[in-house]
Parts: C-alpha cells; sequence; structure tokens
C-alpha cells in the first residue's frame, strides 16, 4: 500500500517524473570516466535517470557508449555535453542519431545554434544555470529544463551555495522543470527541495561508490574515509586568467594543479597559446588526472573528484538501495 509519503512524493515531483519518463525525478551527476553504460543503465533501471558524461571524448566512442548503454537498458538516459568540445555539433548528431531523448549541455553557456539543432532532432535540452538571470535567458532560447547545481558538487563548481541559488531561481522559474544539484546525500533535502519547486534532484557522489560503478577500489575507499571537509576547491593562482575551480579530495594532484597553472598561464602570457587554448590545455589535465584517479587507482596523483556530500558515503551498495533509501528517507520527511 503507497503511505501518505510516498503519495506526496510522487505528487511534488510529477512534473520531473513527467519530463524524464521515470519513476523517480533523481538524475545521476555526469561524472567524466565514472559515468558510462554500466552506471548509467543501473540508475535508470532503477527508476532514476542516468546520463552519459562525455567529457572529451571523441564522436565514434560516445556512439559506441550510448550503444552500450541501450543494450544494458531499455529506460530512458541523457548525454552529458561539453559545450567548448570542439566536435560539439558532431557529438549532437551522434547522440540524436542514436536515439537518445535528451541532451544535457554543460561548461559554458550553449549557443542557439546547438540549442536548435537538438530541437529539431527531436531531443529535449537540459542546461545548468548559476544564476536566475542566466535561467531567464536559456527559458527564451528554448531550452526545456534546468540544473541549478551548487557549490558543494563535486569537479567543475561555480561560486554560489545551492541552498542560495534555490531560493533565488526556484520561486522564479515555473514554465520549465528545475532540477536542484549539490551537496544532496539524504532523502529529506531532497523533500525540502521539491516543497521548494523542485521538479527533481541530481546526484553524483552519492553513486561513486556503488556496486555498479566501475571506479578503482582505491578510488571507492578514499571516498569511504573522506569527510566533508576533505573535499575542497583548487585555486586560481592568476585572476587575469580565470580558471573554473574544481573540488575534489586533497591529495598532491590539488598541488600539482598550482604548477600546471603556472606554466599555461606562462605559455599564454608569451604568445603561445590563446586563452580558449589554454583553458583546454587545463581541461585536459583535469581529464588526465582524472583517469589516473578512477581508473588506474592512484589516488595520490589522480584527481579525485568528490563533492562535499562525501562524508555520507559510508559503504559500498547497489544503486538500487541507494536509491531506496533516499525514497524511504523523503517519505518519512513528507510524511
Amino acid at each position: 500500500m503507497t503511505t501518505a509519503g510516498r503519495k506526496k512524493l510522487d505528487q511534488l515531483w510529477k512534473k520531473g517524473t513527467d519530463f524524464l519518463g521515470t519513476e523517480y525525478a533523481i538524475l545521476g551527476g555526469a561524472m567524466s570516466w565514472l559515468s558510462e553504460s554500466n552506471l548509467v543503465s543501473a540508475l535508470s533501471n532503477a527508476g532514476g535517470f542516468g546520463v552519459i558524461a562525455c567529457g572529451s571524448m571523441t564522436p565514434d566512442l560516445l556512439s559506441k557508449v550510448i550503444e552500450e548503454t541501450h543494450a544494458k537498458t531499455k529506460k530512458p538516459f541523457g548525454v552529458n555535453l561539453i559545450t567548448m568540445h570542439p566536435d560539439i555539433d558532431a557529438l549532437i548528431d551522434v547522440t540524436l542519431a542514436r536515439n537518445v531523448k535528451f541532451i544535457v549541455l554543460a561548461g559554458g553557456i550553449p549557443s542557439g545554434d546547438s540549442i536548435k539543432r537538438i530541437k529539431e532532432g527531436g531531443a529535449k535540452v537540459i542546461c545548468f544555470s548559476p544564476a536566475l538571470i542566466l535561467a531567464k535567458k536559456l527559458v527564451r532560447s528554448g531550452v526545456d529544463a534546468l540544473i541549478v547545481e551548487g557549490s558543494e558538487a563535486g569537479g567543475h563548481i561555480g561560486p554560489v551555495s545551492t541552498s542560495v541559488l534555490a531560493q533565488e531561481i526556484l520561486p522564479h522559474i515555473t514554465e520549465v522543470p528545475v532540477f536542484v544539484a549539490g551537496g544532496i546525500g539524504r532523502g529529506e533535502v531532497l523533500a525540502s527541495y521539491l516543497q521548494m519547486g523542485a521538479a527533481g534532484c541530481q546526484l553524483g557522489t552519492m553513486f561513486v561508490c556503488a556496486e555498479e560503478s566501475i571506479a578503482h577500489d582505491n578510488f571507492k575507499k578514499m571516498f569511504i574515509r573522506a569527510n566533508a571537509r576533505d573535499a575542497v576547491t583548487s585555486i586560481q593562482i592568476d585572476k587575469r586568467f580565470p580558471v573554473i575551480p574544481v573540488r575534489a579530495l586533497k591529495n598532491e594532484a590539488s598541488e600539482e594543479f598550482m604548477d600546471v597553472q603556472r606554466e599555461v598561464i606562462n605559455k599564454y602570457q608569451t604568445g603561445k597559446l590563446e586563452m580558449e587554448a589554454a583553458q583546454l590545455e587545463i581541461e585536459h589535465y583535469w581529464a588526465g588526472a582524472l583517469r589516473r584517479a578512477v581508473i588506474d587507482g592512484d589516488v595520490d596523483r589522480g584527481s579525485v573528484m568528490a563533492g562535499q556530500s562525501v562524508g555520507m558515503v559510508k559503504k559500498i551498495q547497489p544503486v538500487s538501495e541507494i536509491i531506496a533509501n533516499l525514497i524511504e528517507q523523503a517519505e518519512k520527511q513528507l510524511a
């Protein structure tokens, strides 16, 4: 029998579940090297919504990963594309050709051409919005849904906390579903954002230690040992050279990144690199450092990207169990 809390939960995130075509309005954060076919299909099969992290993949590799995911789930899932990727148009075309109905555009303000290309191809466009003024602009541009992600999240982050962004944006954007992300580790907070008007929530850090996650054992062990205060942001060493901060667990790579910045800034100042090329070089550093940690298990010199909710990750368990716990906590809160 459906409990009072469950009925309330189903009502609150109906806008989100209807939009995604899922049982639960819980999106998996797109995490490079981690959000591949295993984890994405597990999330979708458990009633959530998995999202493939394209990152720096080539169109051919993305096509292969989408095919693998279709083979493991018949449920809806999406693909996260980085707007500054040099092959963004080809990646959009591959995603549409492989019959994926949701594309998440991240890493910058998407072009009108990209949004148009996706919508004309029959897919929905989801974008990140770090401020109300941009949220309104994206809605006018035809975006179908928004994700509001606060600085508590892992990986690339903005400067404002989740709770402040939610208060700034949720009351004013009602035309499209808005999903909240960053620092979410329990169902009670998920329920509270739904009550504020969110259509659902996105979680990444909480799924890193899932049984279905391909992360190296060393990576998972570091997560389980970590506290919230261990997930720190990278430091920008030159204000003339803006670097999007990255939140990760403290290790040798945190220090190494300072040296990488100095090298890249020097190349930029001496005219060896244009600004965009310099920023892409820094992105390539993170992609390589993340692979070292996630796949190779080098958690000293690799990047262990993690949100501040890492302190709530206590064990390795199936995705379905993680989602069931979140649902149970949200139901109790709402009841």
